[in-house]
């Protein structure tokens, strides 16, 4: 890429996991489905998947090129790299119990890991690389997820009507008693650290009566449905995918979110969740770091995940856009995401950036882009108009950098 390249078309990897759906990605990028599951569009510069420029190069390989042209001074002084990821998430059945791990808990990780000799691939490795991952997921279809602890008053409620005489499960009981103190946090603390640290048989026992107890309340009159059941039915769901694991439990500690298209939750480290269902496109610092708890065939560390757990309950704040260009808050320099009800007087981008057009055609200076392909708008480009009809997204680098370019 050199500083008259204005802008380039990006080839991105999708990633096969088994959550997946079928062929949401490929429909949106133009492309014939192969018949695995298509989780993930990576776009960006991560050194496990960067996207690939329409010259031959990867965006890495860009980037160490000519790293103030495409990034720009002050982002390159500031990371030294594309700061951001973005990703099309399509989620067929629920992702892993996850939280993602604070700057200082990602550089020592990933130092640590080195220095036992872990490859960067091996499946038992926890830390992928040195970067934080907060988050930003914006739904483009009705999105499920588990997000956060809620209030522990509502918890308490719910596990009293789950814990049945007759199901005579001492592992159900000691649960409530955990929740029970005055301190939210330590209670919640407790709770996670039990749940997560029985024996195989003990925790799949406990995993499936709660989980027929969940769709006995569903099918029920109980009153209790009245208030929990998307969570009684989450519930369920996840048995059907996960039979017998303990992250179905734990699932029933945390809030309930439903997000309808154009709405999006911000996620920051240690921030204890789980996607459910549903397509959207996801804003992240550019990291593969992920903690996990169950719901996965993947590497578990539990010790790992308990230390970076924020076991404060919160309420989620749902954000919805407001206007036809809407920027989604995000306390964070690495990036900032906009959805753009796109126009002919046209939205002004700034570099680096990446446009994804998710429905029309539109174009960003002279380039013609649209039908799902990513594009790439270096710094070296200056300002551009996006402009023309349907529906686009901005991934930009966060506000505290860009302000003072």
């Amino acid at each position: 890429m050199t500083s008259d390249q204005r802008v380039e078309l990006l080839d991105c990897e999708i990633q096969h996991y088994a959550w997946g759906q079928s062929d949401a990605i490929s429909r949106l990028i133009g492309v014939d489905p192969t018949g695995e599951p298509e989780a993930e569009l990576w776009m960006g510069a991560h050194p496990k998947a960067p996207s690939r420029l329409a010259s031959g190069r990867t965006l890495l390989e860009a980037i160490a090129s000519d790293p103030v042209g495409i990034l720009g001074s002050e982002v390159n002084a500031q990371f030294g790299e594309l700061p951001f990821l973005f990703k099309v998430l399509a989620a067929e059945v629920p992702l892993s119990i996850q939280a993602h791990p604070s700057s200082a808990r990602a550089q020592a990780g990933y130092d640590r890991e080195n220095s036992l000799g872990i490859a960067l691939d091996a499946p038992d490795r926890t830390y992928r690389d040195p970067n934080h991952k907060p988050e930003l997921i914006c739904a483009l279809t009705p999105f499920e997820a588990k997000c956060g602890f809620r209030p522990l008053a509502e918890t308490r409620r719910l596990f009293a009507a789950l814990d049945d005489p007759a199901l005579d499960d001492p592992a159900l009981g000691r649960v409530r008693q955990l929740l029970e103190g005055e301190d939210d946090s330590a209670c919640l603390r407790n709770v996670m650290g039990f749940l997560l640290g029985q024996d195989p048989d003990t925790a799949s026992s406990m995993a499936i009566a709660v989980a027929e107890r969940a769709a006995h309340l569903l099918a029920s009159a109980h009153p209790i449905t009245h208030d929990f059941a998307p969570d009684l039915a989450a519930c369920a769901l996840v048995a059907r995918a996960f039979p017998g694991d303990i992250g179905g439990v734990v699932g029933l500690l945390l809030n309930h979110v439903v997000l309808a298209p154009g709405e999006a939750i911000y996620l920051g480290s240690g921030n204890l969740h789980a996607y459910l269902h549903g397509v959207g496109v996801e804003l992240m610092a550019n990291s593969d770091n992920v903690l996990r708890g169950g719901l996965t065939p993947k590497h578990i560390d539990v010790g790992e995940l308990l230390a970076v757990i924020d076991y404060q309950p919160i309420d989620v704040p749902v954000q919805r856009p407001l206007g036809e260009v809407h920027r989604y808050a995000s306390p964070v320099a690495e990036f900032g995401l906009t959805r753009i009800e796109l126009s002919m007087t046209g939205h002004e981008v700034v570099g680096p950036a990446i446009v994804l057009v998710t429905d029309g055609e539109a174009m960003v200076g002279e380039t013609q882009i649209g039908g799902g392909r990513p594009t790439f708008v270096p710094a070296s480009s200056g300002p551009l108009r996006l402009r023309g009809r349907g529906l686009a997204w901005a991934a930009e680098v966060g506000a505290s950098v860009t302000s003072v370019r």
